[in-house]
């Protein structure tokens, strides 16, 4: 009866300390992309993706918290890219990353299904100014382009958030375009 107790009050405790992140499906992109995004994030700025993304490559589409610590991001590239040229994508960019960020912390990487498409993805801490930072980056193809999306946090933030990083990426759906 004690260990039952104790099972219960252990379960009971954990779901207590459990943050439920509230997502909420949105259609991106001219209605071509459905993602879940987290209810409370808006739309950054173009000033503030200025300043957090300088390069001219910044992203098409950036979903944001309050302080900008934690981001959605879509990029729809130039890149020509098909359902065949996902796992190539996906070995270039493990190389690069590599190459990029030789002491990053490599999770996971690889291709999978969702929703009948192939999706490759990488999920890597990768060092920054003041902290680390968790990647999770996926992506696949829309009308012969490579679409990317990355969702990231600091370091302080991967617990709570890298299950909601995971379903941000298992909820990805790409709408049938063309004949």
């Amino acid at each position: 009866m004690k260990t039952i107790g104790l099972t219960f009050l252990t379960i009971l405790l954990a779901t207590a300390f459990t943050v439920v992140i509230d997502l909420e499906t949105k259609l991106l992109l001219n209605d071509k992309v459905e993602l879940k995004v987290p209810k409370d994030f808006d739309i950054m700025s173009e000033e503030l993706m200025q300043l957090k993304y300088p390069s001219e490559r910044r992203p098409t589409l950036v979903y944001s918290n309050e302080s900008g610590g934690i981001n959605v991001a879509l990029n729809l590239t130039q890149s020509p890219a098909s359902q065949q040229l996902i796992p190539v994508y996906k070995d270039n960019f493990v190389r690069t990353f590599k190459n990029l960020y030789p002491s990053a912390e490599w999770k996971d990487s690889g291709v999978k299904t969702i929703d009948g498409r192939k999706v490759g993805y990488l999920e890597l801490i990768t060092p920054a100014i003041d902290t680390e930072i968790y990647n999770l980056m996926f992506f696949t193809d829309l009308d012969g382009q490579l679409l990317l999306c990355t969702f990231n946090c600091t370091r302080k933030s991967i617990e709570e958030w890298t299950p909601t990083a995971k379903e941000i990426m298992n909820s990805l759906k790409i709408k049938k375009t063309g004949p």
